[in-house]
């Protein structure tokens, strides 16, 4: 089978929508199966691929990060793309490439799959932050379901994300199908060399989050609770690994709750080395973000026997229901500082949330997630009738 991608983000821009396309497309490849990713142009960082098409892209205002397609070349390139004989067209992005990829299928008489990855409602006012919440929320879910309609399927990474799509009033099909993980990649990893590199003594409480350092992904809440958790852990250590909009907040946040020595700031490291190093130097991983329709990191974080403290919102409940090495905390500052401290103060909790973790991600292979979605596929195929027919 061959494939068609379309996204508005990849490597190297690092997030989870670029971990999850890079993720199951390797796994499809393994599996026999071509695809090609249509995507834009970045100014730093791009490794050349055959199989990946560069599109000139610009900067977004309020998002340096990330690039704005050219629709006029994406339209230029349709019979090129024609000629690749593809059998299915996937979408990755609610912007250009959802319009974009939307026309393709089209003219391809492709049936066309979209992946819901970013819980847009709690997303968009962050980055529009001139216009009000108020006018933001129901803009998005209404353009939302206006996407959601123009798509034969639905790729839906959590229960609760697919539930807020329903009460919007989507009636597409729909698959919950999460991005894997490839536990080959998260073995290793050295603790004792990231805290030397840093500095960090080897008996300094280390609590870890990693994540893009976007105002969605509530990092303030954490700081927020690092003030409790230090009154019972006076020399405890936050390190916080990612690049993004929010960081200059994080920092001032940082200075002004008095948390300058016990915050640490380390920007993006790279995944088969430093981050893995990052993730094994903590005594707990943390996190609390209110939108995520799945969470990665925290798979990633269980996969190296990393104890995880996190709030269980959106999807993030799918990741921890039945995880051994994680322990849910309340989605409230006190509450949440409360079992952090906990888990700092209890070595054998440690160690038994450590053992444990590894096996919690026994039904989250990247292999057997790219299966479900190749059967996704077929169907489409086999049906034989798509809406952009």
């Amino acid at each position: 089978m061959r494939i068609l991608m379309l996204s508005d983000v990849s490597f190297p821009r690092v997030n989870g929508v670029s971990t999850s396309i890079e993720t199951f497309r390797q796994s499809l490849s393994e599996l026999g199966h071509e695809s090609v990713l249509v995507t834009p142009d970045y100014p730093t960082g791009v490794v050349e691929a055959p199989d990946v098409i560069r599109i000139p892209s610009r900067r977004i205002p309020y998002d340096p990060e990330d690039r704005l397609m050219s629709p006029a070349m994406l339209r230029a390139l349709t019979p090129r793309l024609a000629a690749g004989r593809f059998d299915v067209l996937h979408i990755h992005t609610p912007f250009v490439a959802h319009y974009a990829g939307v026309r393709l299928a089209r003219q391809l008489h492709l049936p066309v799959v979209e992946t819901y990855h970013t819980f847009f409602e709690e997303y968009l006012h962050h980055y529009v932050p001139l216009v009000p919440r108020r006018i933001t929320r129901p803009f998005a879910r209404r353009l939302s379901l206006s996407q959601c309609r123009a798509v034969d399927a639905l790729v839906v990474p959590s229960v609760q994300m697919l539930n807020t799509l329903r009460a919007y009033g989507v009636k597409t099909r729909a698959e919950v199908l999460p991005t894997g993980i490839e536990p080959a990649r998260f073995v290793g990893g050295n603790g004792k060399r990231f805290r030397d590199e840093h500095g960090i003594s080897p008996t300094r409480p280390l609590l870890v989050h990693i994540s893009r350092v976007a105002h969605e992904k509530n990092i303030d809440f954490i700081v927020e609770a690092l003030v409790h958790i230090r009154r019972s852990v006076p020399d405890v250590l936050l390190a916080i690994a990612g690049e993004g909009p929010a960081v200059s907040h994080i920092k001032r946040l940082v200075v002004a709750r008095g948390l300058t020595e016990h915050v640490l700031f380390v920007g993006y490291l790279a995944r088969d080395s430093t981050l893995l190093d990052c993730y094994r130097a903590g005594d707990a991983f943390v996190f609390a973000s209110r939108t995520e329709t799945q969470g990665l990191v925290l798979l990633e974080a269980l996969a190296l026997g990393v104890p995880v403290v996190s709030t269980a919102v959106m999807g993030t409940r799918d990741v921890l229901a039945n995880a051994k090495g994680a322990l849910i905390a309340p989605d409230d500052v006190c509450g949440f500082a409360s079992v952090v401290t906990r888990v700092l103060a209890d070595p054998a909790l440690r160690a038994t949330l450590a053992a444990a973790a590894p096996s919690d991600i026994a039904t989250w292979t990247a292999r057997a997630m790219a299966q479900r979605l190749l059967a996704l596929y077929d169907s489409l195929q086999a049906d034989g009738q798509s809406l952009t027919h």
